[in-house]
């Protein structure tokens, strides 16, 4: 079976299975735009506008957003393009956060999407972790999403939302054998967290692609925005080092492509 994707930039992007939309984390606002998520040393500029404009868009059955509390998975723009959505599944905290129509889900908990054309999706929450240990209270609650439907031929789509590499990617490897899966990279720095990442670079990513068995690998979340540490040039030659890069499938940003599952 074939899907249709289009990456928008950052970690959105638009899948079409079956005569089901779905958008994820959207991020619409112009380049320029700059936002401070700490009082000291946690800000980031956006330096690439949409590629795709809002307007242009359309309805989706479903947006899956992985956490709402950084605007590099959901900015301003992105935000107002939730109302075309008919169902926005996140986790409990942002749901709260953004009220509306919004779902929250719990790790591990599945619900069901559907389309127009009688396709049916089941996603699942999956565990992230978006920072080192004992950052939760700084960074706040991020999940990914395991969709499935019936006529997968490799297994399940994933996608990581911001996460590092941690224990909660081998319950996810326990339970599922990834057909696709959209990793969240760009190894994300701010000044305030030090050293420390905040997501996966293409090191981290090569391992999770070997833990989880997937058979593709699309990049996302790695250019657009100045806390972006690891440039797509680095992930390459971090992939070709890790022995994954007949894996891995890098959108060119704006065009549908499709992909088999």
């Amino acid at each position: 079976m074939k899907i249709r994707i289009t990456h928008l930039g950052t970690a959105s992007v638009i899948l079409e299975i079956g005569g089901v939309r779905v958008i994820t984390d959207p991020v619409f606002d112009p380049a320029g735009s700059r936002y401070k998520w700490a009082p000291v040393g946690g800000s980031s500029t956006k330096t690439e506008g949409p590629l795709v404009p809002v307007e242009t868009i359309g309805a989706f059955d479903a947006a899956l957003v992985s956490h709402a509390q950084h605007e590099d998975n959901l900015d301003r723009a992105g935000r107002a393009a939730l109302a075309s959505a008919r169902r926005v599944l996140t986790t409990r905290a942002s749901a709260r956060r953004l009220g509306g129509h919004a779902e929250g889900l719990a790790e591990w908990e599945t619900v069901e999407i559907a389309g127009a054309g009688g396709t049916r999706i089941r996603v699942t929450a999956t565990p992230a972790r978006h920072g080192p240990p004992l950052s939760l209270p700084f960074v706040g609650k991020v999940i990914g999403f395991i969709l499935e439907w019936d006529g997968q031929d490799r297994g399940p789509l994933y996608i990581s939302g911001d996460t590092v590499v941690f224990g909660g990617l081998a319950k996810i490897a326990a339970r599922y054998r990834v057909g696709v899966a959209l990793l969240h990279m760009g190894q994300a720095k701010l000044p305030i967290t030090g050293p420390f990442r905040l997501t996966m670079d293409a090191a981290g990513a090569a391992h999770a692609t070997k833990l989880l068995g997937a058979h593709t690998v699309v990049p996302l979340h790695y250019d657009g925005w100045t806390h972006f540490s690891e440039p797509r040039e680095a992930a390459v030659a971090a992939f070709e080092t890790a022995g994954v890069t007949d894996r891995v499938r890098w959108l060119p940003k704006g065009t549908p492509v499709e992909l088999d599952v």
